[in-house]
């Protein structure tokens, strides 16, 4: 339903998206459709001679739109700020009043990610878009850690874009957790250095495969990178572990 989930295709004729809703929405008009089209609430894709192409994405948007308004009776206005939350990764609320929240997989964390975790665009984590105000209320800190988070280069909005993504939102609710044992974000510095480090020595690593053009050798090189990048994670807490079990108390 997320105009974020792209690549599917475009196939169905507004009438055939009318013959699909219809079973549950008996009343539904083609007028209707063009009308949630006029709002901005639906944007299907058009033919160069003015046809509409709604796609699967489509038809769930409108099913979503049409239920909100028979079942919950919630204005357009809402619906747009609910249809908003969704097309930014968020989870939409059940009910009328109850804010967004961020899905449970992004919060979860992950334990030792595999190599496709590093690619981009591939999960909730990468999609999500978050406001300052949705990013503080989500990891639960407040706006003077993640402005120092900020100063310190750890956290910062999506490039030419004033969202965060799920990326930030683990950071910072990292950083919140080891504040409670005194660690302040002027600490931090070291893991982002040693990171920096890391995707320099990978990038040499992948130099001379990008020095063949055509996208097979730059797919090849995306690949190795993820997967020295899931390795690099793996030793990193096995060292600290072997590090801890030697000189720990």
């Amino acid at each position: 339903m997320s105009r974020a989930a792209a690549g599917r295709p475009s196939n169905f004729s507004i009438g055939e998206v009318l013959a699909r809703l219809r079973p549950d929405f008996p009343d539904l008009a083609v007028s209707k459709i063009r009308f949630l089209e006029s709002e901005g609430l639906v944007e299907p894709e058009r033919t160069p001679s003015g046809y509409r192409k709604f796609s699967h994405d489509d038809i769930e948007r409108l099913r979503y739109i049409l239920t909100a308004q028979r079942d919950h009776y919630l204005p357009l206005k809402v619906i747009r700020e609910h249809l908003d939350a969704i097309d930014r990764g968020l989870s939409p609320p059940e009910l009328p009043g109850v804010t967004p929240a961020v899905p449970r997989v992004v919060l979860a964390g992950e334990q030792f990610p595999q190599p496709d975790a590093f690619g981009r665009g591939r999960d909730d984590t990468g999609a999500l878009r978050l406001s300052r105000e949705e990013l503080l209320a989500a990891a639960e800190v407040g706006p003077e850690l993640l402005d120092q988070l900020e100063t310190y280069g750890l956290v910062s909005p999506v490039p030419g874009d004033h969202y965060y993504d799920g990326d930030a939102l683990t950071i910072a609710k990292i950083a919140a957790e080891m504040a409670t044992y005194g660690l302040e974000p002027r600490h931090l510095r070291t893991f982002k250095t040693a990171a920096d480090r890391e995707t320099g020595l990978f990038e040499q690593v992948v130099a001379p495969m990008l020095r063949h053009r055509g996208s097979e050798a730059r797919g090849r090189a995306q690949e190795v990178v993820r997967e020295l990048a899931a390795l690099s994670v793996r030793l990193h807490a096995t060292l600290v572990k072997v590090a801890l079990h030697r000189d720990g108390p």
